[in-house]
């Protein structure tokens, strides 16, 4: 079994570990381009050119799976990328955990790029799965870049102002960038309040990993041996994992991972 992923950058990590914990015996394909990111700030015509190119990059290894683990390809580029690609390929798109947030009860925030802030994509999954829930929109300038280059200080700046706009009564938030997830426990630290209930933050890498096996017609299998390889695609070009990745917990498991042969 062989599972590609792609981002922008470091965002598919969560997904990649998500999928590694599930199924310890896959191979796994990681395709980026750095270089480019942030993808948020770009047309949608820019994105979808992107993104085609990492997908068709991560495409030549002959995954059975592709995973768009990347929330603004999956806006803009997801139906171009299905167009290209399926039905030799499946491809899985990344959707910010909206439903299962607003399925909890309560007040929540869901935290996004500026750009997806606001936007009529994100405004439409709210109306589809959150109407009339109390739902608040955090804008979170500059956190995506400073987790892609693991500078913790503008980590630490972005993280607290967001969390200075986000109202303190919220029982959850909604991690709507991938690049969240790979500090999520600094999110929670930083919005929980000492005399409020435990924090649910809602990620989406755990779906998106189960909806892949399903896809393909696989279940998950923990335990299986861990023989499972790791192929590195930057800018379509065969690397080493980014020394960033492995400042979070998700690319050291990675890094534990043979590389392909």
């Amino acid at each position: 079994m062989k599972i590609a992923l792609m981002d922008s950058g470091l965002g598919l990590l969560a997904a990649a570990g998500a999928v590694r914990r599930l199924r310890p015996d896959a191979d796994l394909v990681l395709s980026s381009d750095p270089g480019t990111m942030p993808w948020g700030p770009r047309t949608p015509d820019d994105v979808t050119e992107l993104a085609l190119a990492v997908a068709e990059a991560a495409a030549t290894h002959a995954p059975d799976a592709l995973i768009v683990a990347c929330n603004t390809a999956s806006v803009h580029a997801l139906p171009a990328l299905r167009a290209r690609l399926e039905p030799a390929l499946p491809v899985i798109g990344t959707v910010p955990a909206i439903k299962p947030a607003a399925a909890g009860g309560g007040r929540f925030a869901i935290w996004a790029t500026p750009a997806t802030t606001g936007s009529p994509y994100q405004r439409g999954l709210i109306a589809d799965f959150a109407d009339g829930a109390d739902v608040t929109e955090v804008p979170c300038p500059g956190l995506a870049d400073a987790v892609e280059h693991a500078d913790e200080a503008a980590v630490d700046r972005a993280i607290a102002a967001a969390a200075a706009i986000t109202p303190p009564d919220v029982r959850a938030v909604v991690l709507g960038c991938t690049h969240y997830e790979l500090v999520a426990e600094r999110i929670r630290a930083a919005v929980q309040r000492a005399d409020r209930p435990p924090l649910v933050l809602h990620g989406s890498a755990g779906a998106v990993a189960a909806q892949t096996l399903r896809r393909i017609g696989a279940a998950p299998a923990p335990e299986a041996p861990s023989t499972g390889t790791v192929t590195v695609l930057l800018t379509g070009r065969e690397s080493a994992l980014p020394d960033a990745a492995l400042t979070y917990a998700e690319g050291q498991l990675l890094s534990a991972v043979s590389p392909a042969r």
